[in-house]
């Protein structure tokens, strides 16, 4: 089992928003973690420090050596396929060959006011900018109109250090998107906020044999699931810790989601919900119920005992890495502890895996 870390701040109006970001980076390069994952979120608290993954990885480049660098994900269809691969190319290069793109197709009805006219058919335009992005990537070079209306063939700069780059498919649990990802080739980054480990293995079958029958080796992807993280010495201390900081982060997810309704939009996941209001009272009710089921469930939270029990069901089910959501609210101080206490997880499974 591989453990990678991920981000996904509510806290945007905090000072030195990028600290936590850039320890827990070095941290993690330090300790063989094998990669770290920043979002793209646009116009709103609840991730909005992480506008764009290409500049975030950049700065990690700078500060790391051996961590994979990837976008957690990269919502394709807010950008032209041709700045994406010259921004990657860069974070390529400066990292020596360690970029990675999970892509998103998005759902937020107000990030795409950057190309409005993409939001109905945007998982169509995001799969067809993988596709473009590969060739680009390999051949350097694009063919587009020119200002005078001309067929202009256009160099791509700078060129990449890997001869291809690692791509996973974002999916928040639709069946299609597991065996969208298997026909690409691609790996698969995922969570258990709208399923549950049951279901979480049912799609990892559809996926290997999705692999199986376009042709890719359906033991060679990787289902990476992200689970909120933090490890200390009593699980109860832990969740006295953690239940007011996730609350809060919960409430922002909550918030925003009622926000992309009230426009009109789909929320996470392409779903639609209803747009009422919710009360103070039926917001409390919901928050502590799904802290409950995240915490005892859902997460890698608690001690690196019972951790590890939670770990190695999700290793039974299909589940190659743990990416690590670390940042809900937690001081650095506490996180950096936690961290500890996450790789004395990690260096177990290891050892039960034949990894050390």
């Amino acid at each position: 089992m591989k453990f990678s870390i991920l981000f996904f701040s509510s806290a945007a109006d905090e000072g030195d928003p990028y600290r936590l970001m850039i320890e827990t980076a070095k941290f993690a390069d330090r300790n063989g973690f094998s990669g770290v994952w920043t979002p793209e979120r646009h116009f709103g608290k609840f991730g909005g420090i992480f506008a764009n993954p290409a500049i975030t990885s950049a700065a990690l480049a700078t500060v790391t050596e051996k961590i994979q660098l990837r976008a957690g994900s990269l919502i394709s269809p807010l950008h032209d396929v041709i700045r994406i691969a010259e921004e990657w190319a860069m974070v390529d290069q400066l990292s020596g060959g360690r970029a990675g793109i999970s892509f998103g197709s998005g759902w937020n009805i107000n990030d795409f006011a950057f190309f409005p006219d993409r939001y109905a058919k945007r998982n169509e335009i995001m799969l067809e900018q993988i596709e473009a992005l590969k060739e680009i990537w390999r051949a350097g070079k694009v063919v587009r109109k020119d200002a005078g209306g001309s067929d202009a063939e256009l160099q791509v700069f700078p060129r990449p250090h890997q001869i291809e780059i690692p791509i996973w498919l974002t999916s928040s649990g639709s069946e299609s998107t597991f065996a969208s990802a298997g026909r690409l080739g691609a790996n698969i980054l995922t969570h258990l906020i709208f399923q549950d480990i049951d279901a979480l293995q049912r799609k990892i079958r559809i996926y290997r044999k999705a692999r199986s029958e376009s042709g890719h080796s359906p033991a060679d992807g990787v289902v990476s699931l992200m689970l909120h993280t933090f490890l200390g010495k009593n699980r109860d201390e832990v969740k006295a810790t953690v239940r007011p900081k996730l609350k809060e982060y919960l409430r922002s997810g909550v918030e925003l989601e009622l926000s992309a309704s009230r426009g009109g939009g789909a929320v996470s996941g392409n779903r639609t919900m209803a747009a009422e209001d919710i009360s103070p009272e039926a917001m409390e009710e919901l928050l502590d119920l799904t802290f409950e089921r995240y915490f005892s469930h859902s997460s890698c939270m608690g001690t690196v005992e019972n951790c590890y029990r939670i770990i190695r069901g999700f290793a039974e089910a299909g589940v190659d890495e743990i990416a690590c959501l670390i940042d809900f609210g937690i001081p650095l101080e506490k996180t950096m502890e936690s961290l500890a206490e996450l790789l004395a997880l990690k260096r177990k499974l290891g050892e039960d895996y034949g990894e050390y």
